[in-house]
């Protein structure tokens, strides 16, 4: 089979599409013929060597998968079967999914939905999956619609691209954060009522600030995280879930002691398989599919490490979608 197939051997660093033999897939008891994947911020930084993500060596790439079940002994699973594959280490610990099969533990897999494609469900990939888990967050800390604007940052990337498509559905205003301004028609395309140079956020700031937000998506980190802190109304709830401007946070404590600031931390990986399920439920219901199919740029497997190096270097917008098979 073929794959993305990091190693590093003393400080020889590599990332190249390998034929890899399909008797070195690591134990599990689901295989899946991988149809698509994609690149997610975290595979730009496993595939160009930028952040230590990965921890066993050596590793095939790749934290999203979808495709059909070739071979099962999981009760839950059999051959012929649609399923998701994200997140519980693949792609770090465990050979991931930029490759033409892989081998996990069923309890890892989510069934696709009924009325989604492969393709679909990588095009929301990690980066949609967190992007609801952020909304579901907010929902579950009680800013609804009418409590208020939500920043989105990071607007143009796949977080930000599939939360303002969402959030617009939900009938929030949303507004949108960006270092791509020319990017605008796009942003406002998904819903986004407002943008927002990020330079407005990027630097440092006042503890407290002029309050605007009842809510924020993030997923940039470091001073853009802390003044969507300093900036959120009294009650008001951040969501955090990135660290494209570093993993870093220069904030005091005066937001959540002196407004009752929430921050809630959003982890893809490890998430209950409860939560999982109902945010793909989800999904199927409130992502405009004509919105998705915007966001796409699709590419075969030889490509993705290129695309890998434009994602780092923040020329991308939207969603990667890697047939693994061409």
């Amino acid at each position: 089979m073929k794959a993305i197939f990091l190693s590093k051997e003393i400080d020889q660093f590599s990332a190249r599409v390998a034929d890899v033999d399909e008797a070195q897939l690591p134990e599990g008891d689901v295989t899946l013929k991988v149809e698509y994947s994609t690149i997610n911020y975290k595979d730009a930084l496993a595939i160009t060597n930028k952040s230590p993500i990965v921890r066993k060596w050596p590793m095939v790439a790749g934290i999203d998968a979808a495709g059909t079940v070739e071979k099962s002994t999981h009760p839950d699973f059999k051959p012929g079967d649609k399923a998701i594959l994200m997140g519980w280490g693949v792609g770090e610990s465990h050979w991931g999914g930029l490759a033409q099969k892989v081998r996990v533990k069923g309890d890892w897999l989510v069934k696709l939905p009924a009325t989604m494609t492969s393709r679909e469900s990588m095009a929301i990939g990690t980066a949609g999956f967190t992007a609801m888990l952020c909304i579901m967050a907010l929902e579950d800390r009680g800013i609804g619609a009418k409590s208020g604007e939500v920043l989105v940052t990071g607007a143009t990337g796949g977080v930000g691209s599939i939360a303002i498509a969402i959030l617009a559905h939900r009938g929030y205003r949303v507004v949108a954060s960006t270092g791509k301004t020319s990017e605008e028609a796009y942003l406002k395309s998904l819903g986004a009522a407002e943008i927002i140079d990020r330079n407005t956020l990027a630097q440092p700031g006042k503890p407290l600030q002029k309050q605007r937000w009842a809510g924020t998506v993030d997923s940039v980190g470091s001073h853009t995280l802390a003044n969507a802190c300093a900036q959120t109304i009294d009650e008001g709830v951040v969501t955090a879930c990135g660290l494209a401007q570093g993993m870093d946070f220069p904030v005091t404590v005066a937001p959540f002691i002196l407004r009752g600031v929430k921050l809630d931390g959003i982890n893809s990986v490890t998430c209950p398989m409860e939560r999982r399920r109902r945010a793909w439920q989800r999904m199927e219901k409130e992502l405009d599919g004509s919105k998705l199919a915007s966001m796409i740029v699709e590419v075969p497997l030889a490509e993705a490490l290129a695309r890998a190096t434009d994602v780092i270097a923040g020329r991308h917008r939207g969603r990667i979608v890697v047939d693994v098979n061409r």
